[in-house]
């Protein structure tokens, strides 16, 4: 079993900068993928930015220049830095742990929000 909890949500407005983490705790066994997706207000959960345990990245063309992804192997912490925030970027960002081949964990999910 695996628990994932997500944090650093909040309210910003448009242009400033937050930084959520994500805690995997359990049977985190290698080699893993751990990801971030977001669900806007009445849309559909999607795909924004994920990293191996060996570092591999991949980032959803809509936030590539302005989010970073990045992990701490050793605690099991990964981090999105989001930059430049626009209000299109307003949605719960929840927090994905999956060991290659096998199920994913979600988290809970964190709220931020972009005003303008």
């Amino acid at each position: 079993q695996v628990q994932v909890v997500e944090s650093g949500g909040g309210l910003v407005q448009a242009g400033g900068s937050l930084r959520l983490s994500c805690v995997a705790s359990g049977r985190t066994l290698s080699p893993n993928v751990i990801g971030w997706y977001r669900q806007p207000p009445g849309k559909q959960r999607e795909f924004v930015a994920s990293i191996a345990n060996g570092g591999t990245t991949n980032y959803v063309d809509a936030v590539k220049d302005r989010f970073t992804i990045s992990r701490d192997n050793f605690n099991n912490t990964v981090y999105l830095q989001m930059n430049s925030l626009k209000p299109e970027d307003t949605a719960v960002y929840y927090c994905n742990f999956r060991q290659l081949g096998a199920r994913g964990y979600w988290g809970p999910g964190t709220q931020v929000t972009v005003s303008t």
